[in-house]
């Protein structure tokens, strides 16, 4: 479900004063934050963040087709490790589908 419009889009507020005191100072280093929530707004276009995804912090960069996200969605907080391969899983479970040894 989506936010009401007349609310406008959610960002932090401490992230939002981290991002203004970056662009005053002219520091384009990464901003660490936690706030995986928070929407992408066209202030932020060009700036690195590091996204907590509960691990670690992974970096992102900002681009412009990424405003009206949230920062959570370019930081994974899943690993895929890939599809079982198919002789494998036959030899596991055989034909039935049921563990067999």
């Amino acid at each position: 479900m989506s936010r009401s419009l007349k609310k406008g889009p959610y960002t932090d507020e401490k992230l939002m004063k981290k991002i203004a005191k970056a662009k005053g100072e002219g520091n384009m280093s990464p901003i660490k934050t936690w706030a995986r929530a928070s929407t992408i707004t066209p202030e932020m276009v060009g700036m690195k963040f590091l996204v907590y995804n509960g691990k670690k912090h992974e970096e992102v960069l900002v681009i412009e087709s990424m405003i009206g996200h949230r920062l959570g969605e370019f930081s994974q907080t899943r690993k895929f490790k890939g599809h079982a391969k198919k002789g494998k899983l036959s030899k596991v479970y055989g034909s039935t589908g049921r563990f067999e040894e």
